[in-house]
């Protein structure tokens, strides 16, 4: 039988060493774990959320939910314009990593912008600016995790940048607790982005980037999109249209 554990260590390339340095236990311990021992339940939770995956994954051995974007290289999407919203996200891969660069070089130094928050910075931003402008900014793909809105794919997204030296990783602690936290090496291509997205990014970041982790979670979970997702599927866009005041950001007095 798979050991779940080793798979997800292995294909994420980390060694036996240092996975029990990023967990906090000694590679004794790992090395039990990915023989069948089962770990404790302190231990499940940070395997879970290092690798971003549910409990039950770690608990009962079994291949997590899958959600992934279907990346073709060097396709293009073509657009057409109508009256009709499409609820599929366009998913714009080099786009995001531009965005992604820009945040941690704004906020990324602070000492509450860990893996955690910047879920739920790229979340509002992207559902932020399609209740705005009724199209998308980046069109990820978010699924209903535990503790807030979760971009599909980022950890394998992250791992592509620093294999291409766009952003390095870095553990650090926030208030006592392990820190994931992202430094960029790259300057972003602003050229990929519009005045407009430049400018929206800024005030999303001036409102919520110096919120933690639990304070954004809460607050995501109290969004309409939110609300309306049975757990570990894609959060619907156009649920913004439906928000209630304490997270709407458009007007709708006509």
């Amino acid at each position: 039988m798979i050991n779940m554990i080793r798979k997800l260590r292995e294909e994420q390339g980390y060694s036996q060493e240092r996975l029990a340095k990023e967990l906090g236990i000694t590679r004794q311990t790992l090395i039990r774990y990915e023989n069948g021992e089962q770990p404790t339940i302190e231990n499940v939770k940070k395997i879970a959320n290092f690798f971003d995956v549910d409990y039950e994954c770690i608990i009962d051995n079994k291949e997590p939910v899958k959600h992934t974007y279907n990346i073709i290289p060097g396709e293009k999407e073509t657009e057409a314009k109508s009256d009709i919203r499409i609820d599929i996200p366009q998913n714009n891969i080099e786009k995001f990593k531009q965005v992604l660069l820009y945040i941690l070089k704004k906020v990324g130094s602070k000492p509450n912008v860990g893996q955690t928050v910047l879920y739920k910075l790229l979340y509002f931003i992207d559902f932020d600016y399609y209740e705005l402008h009724e199209e998308q900014l980046m069109g990820l793909k978010y699924i209903k995790n535990t503790f807030g809105p979760t971009p599909v794919d980022f950890l394998k997204l992250v791992k592509e940048m620093e294999k291409a030296e766009e952003l390095t990783e870095a553990k650090t602690t926030f208030f006592k607790k392990d820190m994931k936290k992202y430094l960029p090496i790259k300057e972003p291509e602003l050229s990929l982005l519009s005045g407009p997205e430049i400018i929206h990014i800024d005030k999303e970041l001036e409102k919520y980037s110096d919120k933690t982790a639990k304070e954004l979670s809460e607050l995501s979970h109290k969004d309409v999109p939110w609300i309306g997702t049975k757990d570990k599927e894609v959060i619907p866009y156009e649920a913004v249209f439906y928000r209630n005041e304490e997270t709407s950001v458009r007007g709708y007095n006509d």
